[in-house]
């Protein structure tokens, strides 16, 4: 399973014990579902100063991250699996990317290049 940006790179930077997020230690990584539930089961027992506190989550995600543990919790159970793996770049990033490199790959110059 693949889980983009909001609750699951949130999830991502608590269960590693970032000081701050960092993109990059998120991006990429796998959560397996036990990992997932232990950082579900601590957000629980916080209050919300105690969320924004987090640096991995902040004022903007403490109303936030909850609920998106509820519906990741619900998708997981619809679909089960045991890991997730955590994408903070998103889809628009990861389609771009692929054109690009499929760009390079055929050997043609960029566009800019071109008259």
């Amino acid at each position: 399973m693949l889980g983009t940006s909001g609750t699951l790179t949130t999830v991502a930077g608590i269960q590693r014990g970032l000081k701050r997020y960092d993109r990059n230690r998120v991006d990429g990584c796998w959560l397996n579902v036990g990992e997932v539930r232990n950082v579900t089961n601590d957000l629980l027992g916080r209050t919300y100063e105690q969320r924004i506190a987090e640096p991995c989550i902040g004022r903007d995600r403490a109303d936030l991250v909850l609920p998106g543990c509820a519906i990741f919790e619900a998708i997981r159970r619809e679909w089960p699996t045991e890991r997730v793996r955590v994408a903070d770049r998103g889809l628009r990033e990861g389609i771009l990317i692929s054109l690009i490199d499929a760009d390079r790959s055929s050997g043609r110059r960029p566009y800019a290049g071109r008259r």
